[in-house]
């Protein structure tokens, strides 16, 4: 099994990438989430590696963090999700924010991501809330020490209506979210996330 990759990022694609180790090209798929935070192409980088086997096909999947990872695989056992899907729904939303709704078990944020009807987030609701308890803690997104979803909502529209996509807008506020306790305070959040976008 390939726990992870360490070498070049010969191919950069939003689903997938090729990574050269020691000329030989691997094939990597990714979230939108990882994409974001992929170097240029020709510069080293090092991937936590999903090895997905079964009777007829090998794929590997590739995260920038352990949590992304772990989420991914915990979705992976959810009844009806599947790599496929698993990958689209990290692409959906951020893992600390997936992390969160289910956490909370808020059906309305997870049937938000294409392809997840309201069937499939509570089944993941009920599959992993549970599980999904220590990853929660090590993201900050237990439910004592978050911010509310409709505080981070409004930043985002915020942010939107400044002119920034609204997967950047998303990623800010979740990082600003984790970085600063803007304590209920929708402006404090808003110029967190505009330092993060500076960055």
């Amino acid at each position: 099994m390939i726990a992870y990759l360490k070498g070049t990022l010969a191919k950069k694609a939003s689903e997938a990438i090729i990574v050269d180790v020691h000329d030989v090209g691997y094939e990597v798929e990714i979230s939108s989430q990882t994409f974001d935070q992929l170097p240029a192409e020709g510069k080293d980088l090092k991937l936590l590696i999903h090895h997905h086997i079964t009777d007829n096909d090998q794929r590997l999947f590739g995260f920038f963090s352990s949590d992304e990872k772990e989420l991914f695989e915990l979705l992976n056992g959810v009844k009806g999700v599947g790599p496929k899907l698993g990958l689209k729904i990290l692409s959906g939303l951020p893992a600390p924010d997936i992390i969160q709704a289910i956490v909370q078990a808020d059906k309305t944020a997870l049937s938000q991501i294409s392809g997840i009807g309201k069937k499939t987030a509570e089944r993941m609701i009920l599959e992993l809330k549970d599980k999904i308890g220590e990853i929660a803690t090590t993201a900050g997104t237990a439910p004592s020490g978050s911010v509310s979803g409709n505080l981070k909502d409004e930043a985002i529209s915020a942010l939107e209506s400044l002119g920034f996509k609204k997967r950047d807008a998303e990623k800010a506020v979740v990082a600003a979210a984790r970085e600063n306790d803007a304590g209920g305070d929708v402006q404090l959040l808003i110029k967190n996330a505009l330092s993060q976008l500076k960055r």
